[in-house]
């Protein structure tokens, strides 16, 4: 058994494996006589509060093992009220590497949700990817989350099993077509922000695919927290009536802000805060290079490391609606609302984050207008902002504004002159009791009531003298779905830009 008690300083001096930063004591195993059996080696140690964010403990892998297993626990003494405990992740990285950046030896995650890992040739951990444990220096990564007064407390159990590999691995990632959705250029609906038990949910992806096909979803996207496991295993899952597209919920300790659309076996790291802007910079410029779309998720989620720290400059879409309307939606909302006000337009998108079978998916999602059913189109459509949020599939919306002979729709512009009058038009079904309100940049301009018919068209006139843009949200006074918070959004859009320069 290995030990020891870690600060900063005592990691900088000591000697072997333990001399960098960020680095425990390590543990080498022999090759196994006969080639068969197991062996277990444990390390235990104490992190103190002023830690780094990541550790890594060095396992040295002979020639010959079939199978690495890994268990982890922690203390957790009790705190004074409103102090931090003891929370903290897991992972590992094969021999190819484990720095920041290196996707070759990037072998699984499963942050806090679990206590235990295997990696085989055939199979792994959900979180973890298959295949062959190659010899060399392997690293499990620890990330203290938050750590107590008292200190953290750990014991890392690390087993590995000697024997012939078994069958290899075969990746089988979602078909990049959903046929019995195809309508050509249309509007989609989607949510783009989902969990498996490949990180944090309680969901199969069965059952993710079976509650986002029973909300009336046209596409789903992917997004475990640090891990690409999911996207090599979602074709035994896919039906021709849902599109899913692959991600990864990036989750830094500075925020998450979910990487979508991603090619399958895609890994974006994590390891890294929002003092680091060089390092957010070349991961979201590898997101873009592979084709997805970075997405600042929950801005003020209140946990730590959840509320987004990182420049919006970078960011394609901002989540302004995550699950059942909250009051950290409502500052989302306000604090697009003044970007958008300072001529900053970051698309805004609606995702339920569903974690478990109580929180429902598609609440909320969002409806792009896409030119096919396909990633790059509805990628597109999610950049340029044509796109609305729904609280459900049974919400209809049809927002334009009209003038001089044009029509423009959402995310679009109405090349019109400053004093042309211009004509906003909401079209809503599916909304019993709630309000229609027009905004711009000087805020709400035009409100109407949806009596219980839940239908009606509201109109306001305005130029673009006086409205650089218009916009349109839909509210119930009396709140909405698993919320207390009243005024809840149903609906809202992104804007429609008037004249002919931003």
């Amino acid at each position: 058994m290995e030990t020891g008690d870690f600060t900063r300083r005592t990691l900088l001096r000591a000697g072997g494996v333990a001399v960098a930063a960020g680095m425990l004591p390590g543990v080498a195993f022999a090759e196994q006589p006969g080639g068969s059996g197991s062996r277990t080696r444990t390390v235990t140690g104490t992190l103190k509060p002023d830690v780094p964010d990541w550790y890594y403990l060095p396992v040295d892998v002979p020639r010959g093992v079939r199978q690495i297993d890994v268990g982890y626990s922690y203390d957790r003494p009790a705190v004074p009220a409103g102090t931090r405990g003891n929370a903290c992740d897991i992972g590992i990285f094969g021999p190819e590497g484990h720095e920041l950046g290196t996707a070759r030896g990037f072998r699984g995650w499963s942050g806090g949700f679990r206590d235990r890992f295997f990696i085989n040739a055939s199979e792994a951990t959900p979180g973890y990817l298959a295949g062959p444990v190659e010899p060399g220096r392997w690293h499990v990564i620890l990330g203290p989350y938050t750590v107590a007064p008292q200190g953290l407390a750990y014991r890392v159990d690390i087993t590995l099993t000697f024997g012939p590999d078994g069958p290899p691995f075969e990746p089988d990632p979602a078909p990049e077509t959903a046929p019995a959705r195809e309508r050509g250029r249309a509007w989609y609906r989607g949510d783009s922000h989902l969990h498996t038990v490949h990180s944090d949910g309680r969901r199969t992806p069965e059952q993710l695919v079976a509650d986002a096909r029973a909300a009336g979803l046209d596409f789903i996207v992917s997004t475990d927290h640090n891990t690409s496991s999911s996207q090599l295993q979602w074709g035994a899952h896919a039906r021709d009536d849902l599109l899913i597209l692959n991600g990864e919920e990036v989750t830094t300790r500075s925020g998450h802000w979910p990487a979508i659309g991603l090619p399958a076996g895609t890994w974006i790291d994590w390891r890294y805060r929002a003092a680091d802007p060089r390092d957010f910079r070349r991961f979201a410029d590898q997101v873009h290079r592979a084709g997805g779309l970075v997405t600042a998720a929950h801005p003020f989620a209140n946990c730590f490391g959840c509320t987004y720290e990182f420049a919006h400059e970078l960011a394609d879409l901002v989540e302004v609606w995550n699950g059942p309307w909250t009051q950290d939606d409502e500052a989302s909302v306000i604090h697009w609302d003044g970007l958008l006000r300072g001529g900053r337009f970051v698309p805004a998108i609606g995702n339920s984050d569903a974690h478990h079978p109580d929180q429902r998916v598609a609440l909320p999602h969002t409806v792009v207008l896409a030119d096919r059913l396909h990633r790059r189109e509805l990628l597109a459509g999610l950049k340029a902002g044509r796109s609305w949020l729904a609280e459900s599939a049974s919400v209809q919306l049809d927002f334009t504004v009209s003038g001089g002979g044009a029509v423009a729709g959402i995310g679009d512009r109405l090349a019109a002159g400053t004093g042309t009058p211009v004509t906003a038009r909401a079209a809503v079904a599916g909304v019993p009791g709630t309000t229609v309100t027009f905004l711009d940049q000087l805020g709400p301009e035009h409100t109407e009531t949806i009596g219980d018919a839940g239908a009606a068209t509201v109109t306001w006139t305005t130029y673009p003298r006086y409205s650089r843009w218009v916009r349109v949200e839909v509210r119930r006074p009396a709140g909405g779905p698993n919320t207390t918070v009243p005024n809840a959004m149903v609906a809202m859009s992104n804007p429609v830009f008037l004249g002919t320069g931003h």
